[in-house]
């Protein structure tokens, strides 16, 4: 496991705010409260897997941190700043889904919708060349600067989600929150993801929360875990929270951990089911008590 980068303030400067912060933060779906209390500093260049089932809060709480849905109580805070849909400082890397063949963008028209998508039209005062420069550096960040005047429809899934990290790095975000962006890559692919997003904190000290149902393709970089189960969580490094006591605590259900060679098998008692996370990476997990 590897260390987030740390930084040294100036002396007698005021120390930089965490790139994410809650404090007893909850949130509802309808009338559902998914997860209440939860207190959480994650500090620049800090990468967090978050993992649980499905209907857990996982995305819910990314949707938080991009200003799509308010807390149900408690606050969060984003650089310091209550989060802000469309904020450059937070960059959004989504699941891999297969783009349309006949989709009439360039790679490096995708890419720039990292910096103006979001807005109803064009960025205003943003001059044609920096914001081409800064598109290509982001391209560049990524090693895709041979799909920059491609058709992304005709791009493979892997080369399609390595522009997706670098519309999610066009802006130069604090913050990158990932959702399961390995889903539907195959396991080469999955590393070249998870080297990006790893070198991109390390050379940036951009923190990353990583939404996913496998550790195992982040577990070299994870500096931290947020294990969400029915409305329980618990916070710590992989061999703190990745362990039978824990997970079994978690699932209110006999769970075993199992470590071979660098990986880690969870595995259920009793109603287990199988939770398909990619080739070679099935986890047995126990039936969620709630709906998917």
């Amino acid at each position: 496991m590897t260390g987030a980068p740390t930084g040294h303030a100036t002396a007698g400067a005021a120390p930089a705010a965490p790139a994410v912060a809650l404090r007893g933060a909850a949130v509802e779906r309808g009338t559902r409260r998914l997860w209440s209390d939860l207190d959480l500093d994650v500090p620049a260049g800090e990468f967090i897997a978050i993992l649980g089932p499905n209907g857990s809060g996982k995305t819910t709480l990314l949707q938080v941190l991009l200003g799509l849905l308010p807390l149900a109580a408690g606050e969060a805070q984003v650089g310091g700043r209550r989060p802000q849909q469309g904020s450059n400082r937070v960059g959004y890397v989504p699941q891999q889904k297969a783009l349309d063949p006949n989709v009439p963008l360039r790679g490096r028209d995708f890419v720039g919708l990292g910096l103006d998508g979001h807005r109803f039209g064009p960025v205003l005062g943003r001059r044609r060349r920096e914001r081409r420069a800064r598109i290509d550096d982001a391209l560049h960040q990524v090693g895709a600067d041979a799909w920059a005047d491609a058709p992304v429809g005709r791009l493979s899934g892997g080369e399609q989600q390595r522009l997706r990290v670098a519309q999610a790095l066009v802006g130069d975000p604090d913050l990158l929150l990932c959702d399961e962006p390995l889903l539907s890559l195959d396991l080469a692919h999955q590393g070249v993801v998870v080297d990006l997003l790893d070198r991109r904190r390390r050379d940036h000290g951009t923190a990353v929360l990583f939404v996913t149902h496998e550790i195992n393709p982040v577990l070299p970089v994870v500096d931290r875990v947020l294990y969400l189960v029915d409305g329980r969580f618990r916070i710590g490094t992989p061999d703190e929270v990745m362990t039978s006591e824990t997970l079994s605590e978690l699932y209110q259900a006999p769970v075993d951990v199992v470590r071979v060679r660098d990986r880690i098998l969870v595995v259920g008692h009793e109603d287990s089911v199988v939770h398909h996370t990619g080739a070679a990476d099935d986890v047995l997990m126990p039936a969620p008590t709630h709906a998917s």
